[in-house]
Parts: structure tokens; C-alpha cells; sequence
């Protein structure tokens, strides 16, 4: 009997030893391998990243290009008028995409003044104020799109403060039913752009057209 009793008890020893050491680790511990303890009360991969994540900042001097949602011109616009746009073409900084193509962008519409209201000239100045990324909308300041052309019978046309820090755009030509694109560059030193015409010599940029802006200053963007 004595012998069955000591049986038991080391059974019961046993078994109790066994429960203890099965316990589920406790939070905030971690496995040999280094990983979180604990099954589901780990954190979701990534999600700490994407908490931690520092913003990225697009510099001053960096160029977006955006495609108009309408139509801007000298005779069509108004001072003051907000404009919709979608980015063209993708911002990366140190190789990292930080602004996608595709983006929605808005912009004012700085001056605007129809033939013969600017000593026979017409002009349409315009710049670009934010853009949305990741649900976000961030503030720009960017040098304007300043044009002008310059009387009734030339068919000229000038950029009107020009420079590095100029805006530059890439326009087309309204008249006779067809576009034609017209070429522009941000230079060093000097800003130009094309022309866009209609017959009476107005300023149109129509819907889809490509304006490329300079930032004059630094934007954070958190991805």
C-alpha cells in the first residue's frame, strides 16, 4: 500500500512539472531565435515600419510635372481660380518614389488677363499650391508659370520673370483642330517655355496639357 501511495505521488510530480514548464511564453518575451513570444499578441509584420517611418523630404529645386484637369487661359481664366491637376511623372528622392504618378494636384491661377488688356498683349501666370499622397495633401510653394505674348500682330511669346527658379511648360497648340506639342525646359540660369495660341492670338492651355513646376521650397512627405 505504502508503495502504491509513493507511486502516485511521483505521478502527481510529474505531471505538475510537465504543466509548468508548457506555459505560453508571457508578453513581451522572446523566442531563442529572437523573434516575439506569445503567437498573436506579436505585432503585425511591418506595421511598426510603417508607424516608425520617417518623412522624406522632396528638396527645393525639385520639378513636378503635372497634366491639367481643364482648360486655362488668358481670356478663360480668373484671377484667384483654383485648377485641378494629376502628376504627370513620378517624384523620387535618392532613388525612393515619393510623389506617384497619377497623384491629384491643385494649383491658382495667379494672373490672367485676355488680349488687349496688357497694352494689346495677354498674359496667364499660374502656379502650383499641393499634391496628395498616401490620403495626405502637402503644401508647395513653386516658382509660377509666368507668360505673356506680346501684341496683336506677333506672334510671340515670352516667359515673364524668367530664371532657375522659373517654372517651365510643356503646352499646345489650340488653333485649326489639332494639337501640336511645343518643347520646354527649366534651364540653369534662365527659364523659357512655348507658346500656346489660339487664332486671336489668346493664351490657352487646354485639358491634358503638361506644366512642369519648380518647388521653392522643401516638402516632408511621410510614405
Amino acid at each position: 500500500m505504502q508503495k502504491r501511495f509513493f507511486v502516485l505521488l511521483l505521478v502527481f510530480a510529474l505531471v505538475a512539472a510537465m504543466g509548468c514548464g508548457s506555459k505560453p511564453a508571457e508578453e513581451g518575451t522572446t523566442t531563442a531565435d529572437g523573434k516575439p513570444a506569445g503567437g498573436s499578441s506579436a505585432s503585425k509584420p511591418g506595421l511598426m515600419d510603417r508607424v516608425m517611418a520617417k518623412p522624406i523630404t522632396v528638396p527645393a529645386g525639385t520639378v513636378i510635372t503635372v497634366r491639367l484637369d481643364e482648360a486655362l487661359g488668358s481670356k478663360l481664366s480668373q484671377p484667384g481660380q483654383s485648377f485641378s491637376a494629376t502628376v504627370a511623372e513620378a517624384v523620387a528622392v535618392d532613388g525612393k518614389e515619393v510623389i506617384p504618378a497619377g497623384a491629384a494636384a491643385s494649383g491658382t491661377v495667379v494672373d490672367a488677363k485676355a488680349l488687349g488688356k496688357l497694352k494689346g498683349g495677354a498674359r496667364l501666370q499660374i502656379k502650383l499650391d499641393s499634391v496628395t499622397v498616401g490620403g495626405k495633401n502637402y503644401a508647395l510653394e513653386t516658382a509660377s508659370v509666368d507668360r505673356a505674348i506680346k501684341g496683336k500682330g506677333k506672334r510671340t511669346a515670352a516667359m515673364i520673370g524668367g530664371g532657375a527658379g522659373a517654372g517651365a511648360i510643356i503646352g499646345a497648340i489650340a488653333g485649326g483642330g489639332k494639337g501640336a506639342a511645343i518643347g520646354a525646359a527649366i534651364g540653369a540660369g534662365a527659364g523659357t517655355a512655348g507658346a500656346a495660341y489660339t487664332g486671336n492670338k489668346e493664351i490657352v492651355l487646354p485639358a491634358e496639357s503638361a506644366v512642369s513646376f519648380k518647388t521653392l521650397q522643401p516638402v516632408e512627405v511621410k510614405l
